[in-house]
């Protein structure tokens, strides 16, 4: 059952690896169509916080069912968990295939052609910092989401009912929520790079504290929750929301897709490293549980500090930033010799066609409306 499981976990992650840095990237560049202030918030709540709804709705769901077959019947609860899961891929199936590419990639696409050693020499710095940022973070995140009954069955005790399991995972999911709902406001006051940082940094003293403290506050589940929130909070306010956003929006249109999927690959591989090794880290507390419990913490805030020292390097993200990043890469382009003409879609693209028909129809109907 477990090796049928991981072949579908494996599926399951190439769709999510089509999908998500190609919604992400297609949202960033419709975003510049949007008010000039609010750029920000509605790329961060059409990503990330629908990421962090899913946690809250996978940890909610499997509640739900294993109350209603009152704890027993664990073949029933699994396989009707994982088929509600299905109703949402398929969802945004149909809704995928209605959608087309924004104009601004019809502009500056680069099908045709990709100088790739000017784009690496232009963007290996930045791909880098986003990159290792995206690493740390999923190493934490991912690690600490799929620990996170261990941890807290350190505290209400291994033999727990799964309603139990899932309730307190449900409540703790939901501290994501006023991070990433919260951040989305902040990212468009502070611009990403700085909410990032701020966000990171509180969340990184919160850990260290967490860590001193864990002995006396692991007695009480409600107060670990809380504050295990807490930190979880802050991680969706500063890295969760704006890690995404950095990468949509420090790269020219022409290689955003590609220039996001490498980042948001790596991203992942830290999360696979991170659930991987998250055991060693809690086996190096020994038979000391509360230093098991402790060490994640001391290494996960570390993270945060250096996530946040790397975040001094990247540029920060303006409400125009798309728009003054193709300008700027285009003028690099043509500073190298390389022939700008052949950027956006082919002429007998279908796409392009339907986009230069949208740029007429306002002008052919203007011209109507005088000669009437």
């Amino acid at each position: 059952m477990f090796s049928m499981l991981a072949a579908w976990r494996f599926f399951v992650g190439i769709g999510i690896g089509g999908e998500y840095p190609a919604g992400s990237v297609a949202c960033a560049e419709s975003s510049g169509e949007l008010r000039r202030g609010t750029r920000n918030r509605w790329f961060i709540l059409f990503t990330n916080s629908m990421i962090d709804w899913g946690f809250v709705f996978g940890a909610f769901i499997p509640y739900v069912v294993a109350a209603a077959a009152h704890n027993r019947n664990y073949s029933t609860i699994w396989r009707t968990s994982l088929g509600i899961g299905v109703i949402f891929p398929v969802a945004l199936l149909l809704m995928r295939m209605r959608l087309t590419e924004p104009q601004e990639f019809a502009r500056e696409s680069m099908r045709r052609k990709t100088p790739y050693r000017l784009v690496i020499r232009y963007y290996w710095f930045r791909l880098f910092c986003v990159s290792l940022i995206w690493f740390l973070y999923d190493f934490s995140t991912y690690a600490f989401g799929i620990y996170a009954s261990s941890i807290l069955s350190a505290i209400y005790g291994d033999n727990a009912p799964l309603t139990t399991v899932f309730g307190w995972n449900t409540v703790i999911n939901m501290f994501y929520l006023p991070g990433t709902m919260l951040g989305a406001l902040v990212s468009d006051w502070l611009g990403p790079k700085y909410t990032l940082i701020g966000g990171v940094t509180v969340q990184a003293v919160v850990g260290f504290i967490m860590a001193a403290v864990y002995d006396s506050i692991s007695r009480n589940v409600a107060a670990f929750a809380v504050v295990y929130g807490l930190f979880l909070t802050l991680g969706e306010l500063g890295p969760g929301n704006n890690i995404g956003l950095l990468a949509a929006k420090t790269c020219a249109t022409g290689v955003r897709g590609r220039y996001y999927g490498i980042s948001a690959a790596i991203g992942k591989i830290g999360a696979f490293v991170g659930a991987l090794v998250f055991p060693f880290i809690q086996a190096a507390g020994g038979a000391n549980k509360v230093q098991s419990a402790q060490y994640p913490f001391w290494v996960a805030s570390s993270f945060c500090i250096l996530s946040a020292a790397v975040a001094l390097c990247i540029p920060n993200i303006g409400q125009d930033t798309i728009t003054r990043e193709d300008a700027d890469f285009r003028a690099y382009l043509e500073s190298r010799g390389w022939d700008t003409s052949l950027l956006g879609l082919a002429k007998d693209d279908s796409q392009a066609v339907s986009y230069a028909e949208e740029e007429h129809r306002p002008q052919q109907q203007q011209q109507q409306f005088i000669k009437q």
